[in-house]
């Protein structure tokens, strides 16, 4: 199989585009099977191959860097892109079928069996959840994409009988012109609108998971949330719908506390779990629906998910510190994610949210607030700002605080939060422009609530 993706490299003209984690995965890949191969290397960051010692003793690789690496992309065959480049400021017609991705050219090239998953929220949560089940019912299985290691990176250890989990993000379906065996869409809502055109362009990369599809191949998918349903069309695999709102019309449903299979009770809400709340409970039904569709031991899978630890900054508790239970939800950058985790603890005195502005509509998530039972609100810019400035007005009698940085936020948590209570980072918003990504924000967080 890898012979196969070799020979597709060989004769043809290569641009390595972005140079981070994956970019540099693709060029040592090729240069380990074609040692004299011609490649070039395009990324933003100015002078970024003088960084690599193996790079500025490579003969064979032109590099084109700075502000206009975007350009003469089409003198290319083929274009190995970084996920996180948008092409929203740039005509992508005529390049389209030249760019790919590792994950694309993985599903091309091996015959391995797939399980994608993608999802607005909680993709790694339930590609985590598949991987452990799967590992649990001794499968040889690899977990690879958004959360793991580039695929190119173990690509020599993955057997063909090996069943691969992939989370997959929109970043990387965008251009995608193959599809999983099994794939996951797990919602849709408002997200990376800076990375789009337009919404509908985000919601035509998530829907690229299922539309390569064949009649052998299984599509699941939440009945419940419209925009997701009104984007299937011209289906011609298995579907299998999840509905936890109990719409007895899906293959998997939520009835009177108990979780149906085609009409088979397979699990109960009631079991232990560390996973909180509903959103999480949904998780858990698409694995399930995998479960079924293989035909795996139902008993192994029900301890696996039993067993199964919240991930880094995904609700993640940190610590109990003068009667305060302190959460990390950093992964929440849609007020929707936001909500939800709200629910599910449903004890949250303190509230600490805000971050960049990608013009996400929050009027929602504003009566949201308004009406929860939440005393104390920490808005930080710069969205926390905006809505700060709304409830202000209201008269809200709820505590609205402006924090310029985290370190005040929780301070002001620390100082504000009731005993016998709950506070909760879950931002509602991304963290760029204030912080590397989610997790360096959950981290020092973290950090600040332990000092």
């Amino acid at each position: 199989m890898i012979n196969d993706l070799i020979n597709y490299f060989k004769d043809k003209k290569i641009l390595i585009l972005g140079f981070g984690r994956e970019g540099q995965s693709t060029y040592k890949l090729i240069k380990e099977h074609l040692p004299e191969k011609e490649l070039t290397i395009a990324d933003e960051k100015k002078d970024f191959y003088k960084n690599y010692d193996y790079l500025l003793n490579d003969k064979k690789t032109k590099y084109i860097d700075g502000e206009n690496y975007l350009q003469n992309l089409a003198d290319f065959d083929i274009i190995m892109k970084s996920p996180g480049i948008p092409f929203n400021t740039i005509d992508t017609t005529k390049i389209d079928s030249k760019i790919k991705s590792q994950m694309e050219l993985f599903l091309e090239f091996f015959e391995n069996y797939t399980i994608g998953i993608t999802g607005t929220k909680g993709k790694s949560t339930t590609s985590s959840l598949i991987y452990g089940m799967l590992k649990a019912c001794n499968k040889d299985t690899y977990l690879l994409g958004n959360i793991g290691k580039p695929i190119f990176d173990v690509i020599d250890e993955i057997h063909k009988d090996t069943i691969v989990v992939l989370e997959m993000s929109s970043h990387q379906l965008e251009f995608m012109k193959k599809s999983p065996n099994i794939a996951i869409l797990l919602n849709i809502f408002e997200e990376h609108l800076d990375h789009y055109k337009s919404y509908q362009g985000y919601i035509n990369a998530k829907c690229n998971i299922f539309r390569n599809q064949n009649q052998d191949d299984y599509f699941i998918y939440n009945i419940d949330n419209k925009t997701l349903v009104s984007n299937i069309n011209d289906t011609k695999q298995n579907l299998i719908s999840v509905s936890i709102s109990g719409n007895k019309e899906a293959n998997c449903y939520l009835q009177n506390d108990s979780v149906y299979f085609n009409d088979e009770k397979i699990y109960s809400k009631n079991e232990k779990r560390n996973l909180k709340g509903d959103y999480n409970l949904n998780n858990i039904m698409f694995a399930l629906c995998v479960c079924k569709i293989l035909h795996l031991d139902l008993e192994k899978t029900k301890k696996s998910i039993s067993d199964f630890k919240t991930l880094p900054h995904r609700l993640e508790f940190i610590k109990n510190i003068d009667g305060v239970d302190y959460y990390d939800n950093s992964i929440a950058t849609i007020p929707m994610a936001t909500i939800e985790a709200v629910e599910a603890l449903q004890n949250v005195n303190t509230l600490i949210i805000g971050g960049m502005d990608r013009g996400i509509d929050y009027r929602s998530f504003v009566e949201f607030l308004r009406n929860s039972t939440i005393e104390n609100i920490v808005c930080m810019p710069k969205t926390g700002y905006d809505i700060a400035e709304t409830l202000t007005k209201e008269n809200t009698t709820k505590k609205i605080f402006k924090a310029e940085t985290l370190e005040e936020a929780v301070k002001l948590a620390k100082e504000y939060t009731k005993k016998n209570t709950i506070c909760l980072l879950s931002p509602a918003a991304a963290s760029y422009g204030f912080f590397k990504n989610f997790e360096e924000k959950g981290d020092l967080f973290k950090k600040l609530v332990l000092q």
